[in-house]
């Protein structure tokens, strides 16, 4: 299960290289140092056939100029913080705002449109993939100089583990998520899938996809997943809190409360057989269905990424924590680490 590494592409004078691992089974990722993005992630489905599982393109320059995150780690801080809007301890502190009145993934150049610097670890039984990224104070507008390590492996069982480690020398919030694209058909509508979310409750948000500050329990709702369901039966169900048939674009409150040993959201394809569980230490779990994929991206082949064409379960702090007192605090001191481990394994199923 060596590493395998080759260019991708050059970038800024640098160039930037691709690395793949596989295990007997057959699954295989790619990940390159140009925003730690999964490239490529490919499994088998019950039949043996082995299929794409995650939305990427076919250059580096397309990941260069990609705007929706396709298969990125993001940061400093994942997901939206109203206004940009930054208080840790006494000093505030204005981050740049990439949307209207939001500072979104970290900002305008977040950690997905960084080179990160690569080590491979080959001397264990599971290879490794290191990445590292020094992000200096002001780095957005954030505070302190952060040094961030995201490590990949593969497993011979399936398991994708990302392990996040970052510290700091002032006072500042981390946050820091995997934004695939997953897909376990590897083609169509993904809103067939059957998926399953380990929580009871979800923070409701404004117009503008920013936390109202309340938790909200999922029972007799469409955004109650606690049982097997069908993505497609849940986005076609009205409620107040959100439009029939636009789909999720939110974060559910884990009940697996940092237990990496239990299961935050499991997700299935019958017709493949295919199934990933994911499991974390994170509080919280973005569920995103896809909703705002129009076509305009182009990914592998020129097929457009169509809406509800892949979905993404970004595990994380809440969005917004760092204005919102009754939210886990995504807050790092100087001789703090911050680590936190997100697996994505992948199985099958039968019929």
């Amino acid at each position: 299960m060596a590493i395998v590494s080759k260019e991708f592409g050059r970038f800024k004078d640098r160039t930037i290289h691709l690395y793949t691992m596989s295990n007997s089974a057959g699954v295989e990722v790619s990940v390159t140092n140009y925003g730690a993005i999964i490239t490529s992630l490919k499994v088998p489905d019950r039949d043996g056939q082995m299929q794409d599982v995650v939305l990427g393109y076919d250059t580096l320059q397309h990941y260069t100029e990609d705007a929706i995150y396709i298969g990125s780690v993001v940061g400093r801080y994942a997901n939206r913080i109203k206004g940009g809007v930054l208080k840790v301890g006494k000093s505030t502190h204005q981050l740049n705002c990439n949307r209207p009145g939001i500072h979104l993934h970290g900002g305008e150049q977040g950690f997905n449109k960084k080179i990160w610097e690569p080590q491979t670890v080959q001397d264990g039984r599971t290879p490794e993939l290191r990445l590292f990224l020094d992000s200096p104070d002001g780095d957005e507008g954030y505070p302190g100089n952060l040094r961030t390590r995201v490590s990949y492996a593969l497993t011979e069982d399936g398991s994708l583990i990302i392990d996040y480690q970052a510290e700091t020398d002032t006072p500042t919030v981390v946050n820091l998520t995997q934004h695939s694209y997953f897909n376990l058909a590897g083609k169509g509508d993904v809103t067939n899938h059957l998926i399953q979310i380990n929580a009871s409750e979800y923070t409701p948000v404004t117009p503008d996809l920013i936390p109202t500050g309340e938790l909200m329990e999922v029972e007799g709702s469409p955004f109650d997943f606690r049982t097997l369901r069908r993505i497609s039966e849940a986005i076609g169900e009205q409620d107040e809190r959100k439009k029939a048939g636009e789909g999720f674009d939110h974060n559910y409150v884990l009940d697996t409360r940092g237990d990496i040993n239990k299961v935050a959201a499991y997700l299935y394809h019958e017709e493949s057989g295919r199934i990933m569980a994911v499991h974390t230490t994170k509080p919280g779990m973005q569920f995103y269905s896809g909703n705002y994929l129009d076509g305009r991206w182009k990914g592998r082949g020129g097929v457009g990424f169509f809406k509800h064409a892949a979905l993404c379960l970004e595990t994380q702090f809440y969005p917004d924590s760092p204005n919102q007192p009754l939210f886990p605090s995504p807050l790092l001191l100087p001789g703090d680490i911050y680590h936190h481990t997100t697996i994505y394994r992948f199985g099958l199923r039968g019929k």
